[in-house]
C-alpha cells in the first residue's frame, strides 16, 4: 500500500508551449502585434479625443459635446450612467444589481470626477499604444475600460476591442517592439529581473 501514497512534490514550473511562446514573446511576430495595437490605439484616442475636444478626429462635431472643459462637466457621464440604470431591471436586466449601484452611488455623485478620468485614460491609452509605450500597461486599463462599459450595458464596439487588447496584453514582450517599448523596456526591466540597462552587482564585482 505505500507504493500508492501520494508523495509531495517540489514546486515547478510549466513550460510556455512553444506556439504561445512564438505568438506572444517572439520578435518574428512583433508586426502582427503593431497592427493590432495601431488599431486598437486608433479606437481609444478616436473616442476620447471626442471627448475631449467635443470633435472628431476628422473634425466632424460631436452630439453633445466635450465631455470636459464644457461648463457642464459631468453631465455626458451623469446622462451615460442614468441610461445604464434603466438597463438594471426586469427578469434579465443587461446590468447587473452591484454595478447598478456602483453607478448610482459612486459613478453619479462623481461625475465630473469620472469624466475626467474616462477622457484622459482613454487619450493615454490609445496614445500608449499607437506610439507602442509600456504597450501591456495601456492594454491592460484598456480592458479594464471595456469592462466597465459594458457591464453598463454598452457594446458595441467594446468586445471586439476587448479581445484584442487581451492578446495585447498577453504580447506584452513584443507587443510594442516595433515602438518605444523596444528601449523603454530594457531601462525600466521587470520586478522580477531589474533593468536590463545597468550591470548586475555579481558583474561589476567580478570585473
Amino acid at each position: 500500500m505505500r507504493a500508492f501514497q501520494l508523495q509531495p512534490k517540489a514546486a515547478t514550473q510549466i513550460p510556455e508551449p512553444p506556439i504561445a511562446r512564438f505568438f506572444f514573446a517572439d520578435t518574428r511576430m512583433a508586426w502582427l502585434w503593431l497592427i493590432v495595437r495601431l488599431y486598437v490605439g486608433y479606437e481609444w484616442l478616436s473616442a476620447g479625443f471626442e471627448k475631449l475636444t467635443g470633435y472628431s478626429l476628422f473634425g466632424e462635431a460631436q452630439k453633445g459635446g466635450a465631455w470636459v472643459f464644457s461648463g457642464h462637466d459631468g453631465a455626458a457621464m451623469a446622462g451615460f450612467a442614468t441610461n445604464a440604470l434603466k438597463l438594471s431591471t426586469g427578469a434579465h436586466p443587461s446590468v447587473q444589481g452591484w454595478y447598478a449601484w456602483f453607478l448610482q452611488n459612486l459613478v453619479l455623485p462623481n461625475a465630473t470626477v469620472f469624466s475626467y478620468a474616462v477622457t484622459f485614460g482613454e487619450v493615454l491609452v490609445g496614445l500608449g499604444l499607437i506610439v507602442g509605450c509600456l504597450t501591456g500597461i495601456a492594454a491592460f486599463f484598456g480592458v479594464f475600460m471595456n469592462l466597465n462599459f459594458m457591464l453598463a450595458g454598452a457594446v458595441s464596439i467594446n468586445p471586439v476591442i476587448g479581445a484584442l487588447a487581451i492578446f495585447l496584453v498577453l504580447a506584452w514582450r513584443i507587443g510594442g517592439y516595433w515602438g518605444l517599448d523596444r528601449y523603454v523596456l530594457p531601462i525600466l526591466g521587470t520586478p522580477w529581473t531589474g533593468s536590463l540597462a545597468r550591470p548586475k552587482k555579481a558583474a561589476l564585482a567580478t570585473s
